[in-house]
Parts: structure tokens; sequence; C-alpha cells
């Protein structure tokens, strides 16, 4: 990747959402509920997904051993269990987005409109140099709906 000496097309506001991939649903919604004091979120049982609140933010809960969470990896030995984090971005144009990713080599793997924390949102993920998935999301499209 090269290092670019222009403006990035877009701004963040942070992270929205992180998801960790469980092979126990039941014990990790015990743990991130009753011990972390998080609070339900949206709960996606064809996936095998369960979105819980951490402030501002999200965690997501991808049961690997759920029929439905079949694009979820297994768990790491070592707790390497990451399938990815979603940093929330500003307003950006996508056109701009695609070709400043293109700019630094990096290939945009899917697009998908997807919700987070912030509500419904175009999303682009890609990987870093080191495989780590990320999900760029923007905000949604009307906030105030």
């Amino acid at each position: 990747m090269k290092q670019e000496t222009g403006e990035v097309p877009f701004s963040l506001a942070g992270i929205d959402h992180i998801v960790f991939i469980v092979d126990d649903m039941q014990l990790a919604m015990d743990f991130y509920l009753n011990v972390l004091g998080c609070q339900r979120g949206y709960a996606y049982p064809e996936l095998g997904m369960e979105q819980l609140w951490a402030g501002p933010a999200l965690i997501v809960l991808w049961d690997q051993t759920h029929p439905g969470g079949i694009g979820a990896k297994p768990p790491v030995a070592g707790g390497r269990n990451v399938d990815h984090v979603c940093l929330a971005a500003g307003p950006f144009d996508h056109d701009q987005l695609r070709a400043h990713l293109a700019r630094h080599g990096v290939e945009i793997e899917r697009e998908a409109n997807h919700g987070g924390a912030r509500g419904l949102g175009h999303s682009f993920y890609f990987c870093d140099p080191f495989g780590n998935k990320l999900e760029l999301k923007g905000p949604p499209p009307h906030p105030d709906l």
C-alpha cells in the first residue's frame, strides 16, 4: 500500500461494532449481559447472531455452530475469534471511496447495506495488510426514520 498525500474521502466517527465468533451462545450471552452489563440489541435467529449494546457501540455474537452461522469461521485456540471490526464513517461518496481504496491497492471483498449501532448504512468490507477484516460503514441514509 502506498501512502497518499491527499485527503481521505470519508471521516471516521468511531467503532460501530465488533463481531465475536462463539461456539456457545448461551454462555456468551450470560457473560456479556450479566458480567459486563451489556443491553440486548437485535437478534438474528436465522443467522445465529445476537447484538448487544456496549454503550453507543454494538458487540455482535455470531454462533459458528448454528446452521445460519456458516460464514463464521470456527474459534481459534488462544482467543483469536474476531470476525471483523466495523468502523463508523461520516457521509461519503461511494465512487470516491472505491477509487481511494483502489489507489492504495486495497481490494473490496463486498459491499452491502447492513445494520449497526447507527442503523442501516452502506458498508464496504476489505482487509488491512495483515489480513484483519474491516467494515467501513456509512451513516444511515435517513437518520430521522
